[in-house]
């Protein structure tokens, strides 16, 4: 499908793998929310690219752009509508403004920034409020493992989450995440889990 628009956000493509305590990340590339065509029909839609796709155009908010992509196959693992993106176009540069605040809107940094960078679990009312355009926040969808000796079973949701500095004046963690296991048993991150992730950046960072 041929889709075109206006970028409305830039953010990280990361999926999470959780098993009980344990989880792990997949840093897939970006995530850009457009408002324009797709298809031939007017929206607003989500286009997942590669980490290359990003380094070659640097992507940011009010950027217009078009390419091609196929509808995700399984949006249990995808925040994604579009992807395998291909034609990817910078068809003009929108203008830049000074940003003092939140949400931050410049060009999102290497994948490698983020994973050194650790996240803080964020409210999901605050990402779609005021963190779903911030080059900070990330909505990841959750695969989760219910039992490690039966794979199969497994269930699927989004979390949302801020890589941003600890200072930021918009965060609100939101209530801790429980994950299910075995025989109904549940296990609750506490913020510990976020504290020791973000513990080596200072408050600005």
């Amino acid at each position: 499908m041929a889709w075109s628009g206006m970028v409305t956000a830039a953010q990280p493509r990361i999926r999470l793998t959780r098993s009980f305590d344990q989880l792990s990340h997949t840093y897939l590339g970006y995530l850009l929310r457009i408002e324009g065509v797709v298809d031939g029909g007017r929206t607003q839609f989500r286009v997942a690219i590669g980490s290359g796709a990003h380094r070659t155009h640097q992507l940011r908010v009010r950027d217009q752009v078009e390419g091609v992509g196929v509808r995700v196959a399984d949006p249990r693992l995808e925040i994604a509508d579009i992807y395998k993106v291909s034609k990817l176009k910078l068809i003009s540069r929108g203008e830049t403004a000074a940003e003092t605040t939140p949400p931050w809107h410049g060009v999102p940094p290497p994948l490698e920034v983020y994973r050194e960078r650790g996240h803080r679990r964020l409210s999901a009312a605050t990402y779609h409020s005021t963190c779903s355009s911030c080059l900070w926040g990330c909505a990841m969808p959750v695969e989760m493992i219910i039992d490690q000796w039966n794979p199969e079973r497994r269930r699927y949701r989004t979390e949302t989450f801020c890589y941003g500095p600890l200072s930021c004046r918009s965060y609100k963690p939101g209530p801790t995440r429980k994950v299910p296991g075995r025989h109904g048993m549940n296990y609750e991150e506490q913020d510990w889990v976020d504290q020791d992730a973000t513990a080596h950046r200072r408050p600005d960072e």
